[in-house]
């Protein structure tokens, strides 16, 4: 059972990278990286199983945070320009 959740867990990762190369915008391509991340880190935690490795878990939960870190991070790059704060401008002056 968990051999073929792995195979339609292969089976999606290629769909998404398909996605990710296709994507007609950016957030498209970003939506792929996401899901990437995603399946990738349940196919971590489902191949530690069926080798009875269960630290692979831990490994797949860091890897999650990982994702979703650079997710937001690539997005706020893309809206923003920056990643950085600029912190309070003082107001421009008025003449």
């Amino acid at each position: 059972m968990f051999a073929v959740a792995a195979l339609a867990l292969l089976v999606t990762l290629v769909l998404a990278v398909v996605r990710a190369a296709l994507g007609p915008t950016v957030f498209d391509r970003a939506q792929a990286a996401n899901t990437i991340g995603t399946v990738a880190m349940l196919l971590l935690a489902v191949i530690g199983f069926l080798n009875g490795r269960p630290e692979f878990l831990d490994l797949a939960i860091v890897y999650g945070l990982l994702n979703v870190i650079g997710t937001i991070a690539v997005l706020k790059f893309f809206r923003s320009g920056d990643l950085g704060d600029p912190g309070f401008a003082p107001p421009p002056q008025q003449r």
